[in-house]
């Protein structure tokens, strides 16, 4: 950015440095906008990164504030089971069918963005904390090659697969037939039917909200 300049206080009613008495509001105004293009030159001199531009711009691609919304969706008011495939980042074919009869932990990802990476050992834990009991955690990588997310995976200990559907996106059309999948990241917990549960938009933020959606959807009747 270049360095902050120098504008003289104008006070009203008191001499300038250069002599002359400060004018009024006109004056003011004129330093106002001085400043003003001062700092539109420094912010242009500071390119916003990708994910910031398409938070600018009003698209919301990047990130979902920290904050997400958790909705939880009573039985009698879930929609259809959700019938999914794709290839994971290893190169196996998986279908839905793999996992019936177990509660689900979906999760829509990919490696650029940042609260994915910041909630990926938080998801990795509660997949531990379940990994004997009749739980399954896929994640959908809605935009990333395989090569990309088996170097996520290794860089944050991601020990569950994760579909390849940067090309097809069928998975992800496979769920918004039941509910929205407007943000990155957003999880959804899956019935032991195959119905969306719950749904967690942004980041999981811990272990205890994504565990105890979990614990409910166990719990529940087959």
């Amino acid at each position: 950015m270049p360095p902050a300049l120098w504008v003289p206080e104008l006070v009203e009613g008191l001499p300038s440095r250069s002599g002359r008495s400060s004018r009024t509001r006109r004056s003011r105004r004129a330093v106002g906008a001085a400043l003003a293009a001062v700092l539109a030159i420094g912010l242009s001199a500071c390119a916003p990164d990708p994910v910031s531009e398409s938070f600018l711009n009003g698209e919301n691609t990047g990130y979902v504030a920290a904050d997400g919304a958790i909705v939880e969706i009573p039985v009698s008011e879930r929609g259809e089971p959700v019938v999914f495939s794709g290839v994971t980042e290893e190169g196996e074919k998986f279908d839905s069918a793999d996992i019936a009869g177990q509660v689900a932990v979906v999760n829509f990802w990919y490696a650029g963005c940042a609260p994915c990476r910041l909630e990926a050992a938080d998801l990795e834990a509660v997949w531990q904390d379940f990994s004997d009991e009749d739980v399954a955690f896929v994640g959908i990588n809605t935009r990333d090659q395989a090569d990309t997310a088996v170097a996520f995976a290794n860089e944050y200990g991601v020990t569950y697969p994760s579909l390849i559907d940067v090309d097809t996106a069928q998975a992800k059309l496979a769920f918004a037939k039941e509910t929205p999948i407007a943000a990155t990241p957003t999880t959804l917990v899956l019935d032991k039917q195959g119905r969306v549960a719950a749904r967690i938009i942004g980041p999981i933020d811990g272990k205890s909200i994504l565990s105890t959606l979990v614990k409910d959807a166990l719990a529940e009747d087959s």
